[in-house]
């Protein structure tokens, strides 16, 4: 039986391409759940519901900079990979790599609770 041989670069420019490929994802559907709360918006002038409005809408900004904070982080560290061209990642590389997952992993569950804490929201609403 061979073994195979997987290099810790080419690992991490992988996660990095899928991290990439999801965040993009993410701002499709942040942008998707903006438009949903615009619509809503459009029928509704209560007072309560646009106080929790304009904190959703905060929270959708804040996850667009994230986002972007994130893709920043993604491509810093595929510049470190670079560098790290043929030869063994040093530890710096691997600590950064391993935030980045621990930050996309939160992201994502942070993500989704939010948008299912918004979907829940406007299911039991009585606009």
């Amino acid at each position: 039986m061979s073994s195979i041989k997987i290099y810790q670069t080419d690992q991490f420019r992988h996660e990095n391409k899928t991290w990439r490929r999801l965040l993009d994802f993410f701002k499709v559907e942040n942008a998707i759940l903006k438009n949903r709360l615009s619509e809503v918006l459009d029928q509704s002038s209560d007072k309560t519901f646009l106080n929790l409005a304009e904190q959703f809408q905060n929270k959708f900004i804040i996850k667009d900079d994230y986002i972007d904070e994130l893709k920043h982080e993604i491509n810093a560290q595929e510049e470190w990979l670079k560098l790290a061209e043929n030869k063994l990642p040093g530890k710096k590389i691997i600590q950064r790599q391993e935030k980045l997952r621990n930050e996309m992993e939160f992201f994502e569950n942070d993500f989704n609770n939010l948008k299912n804490g918004f979907n829940k929201y406007l299911s039991a609403a009585q606009l």
